[in-house]
């Protein structure tokens, strides 16, 4: 098993203004796209539940997972999901302004 930070983005919407649109970002470790996704929703689902209940919202997990923060009134739309490994933005290797 090779272990990668992934990147899942979920597109998201505000209930009362469908026209009011985001993305909803997590990052984390895993072993494949499809395990990055179902651990997003997962940590997403668990701060759902701790929020619904009026507790604290989970930090992050072990395995680097967390949610940090919930939009009230926002739905996120999960078959809309995609998952790919993480680039760094502030990484020398992806810099484009980066020369020899």
């Amino acid at each position: 098993m090779h272990l990668r930070i992934y990147e899942v983005d979920v597109p998201i919407h505000d209930t009362t203004d469908p026209d009011r649109r985001g993305l909803h970002v997590f990052t984390g470790v895993a072993d494949s796209p499809a395990a990055a996704l179902r651990r997003a929703h997962e940590v997403y689902d668990a701060a759902l539940a701790a929020h619904t209940a009026g507790l604290e919202i989970p930090g992050k997990q072990p395995d680097s997972w967390g949610a940090r923060g919930l939009r009230p009134g926002w739905q996120m739309e999960w078959p809309a999901a995609k998952a790919d490994l993480w680039l760094n933005p502030v990484s020398w290797t992806t810099r484009s302004d980066f020369a020899l």
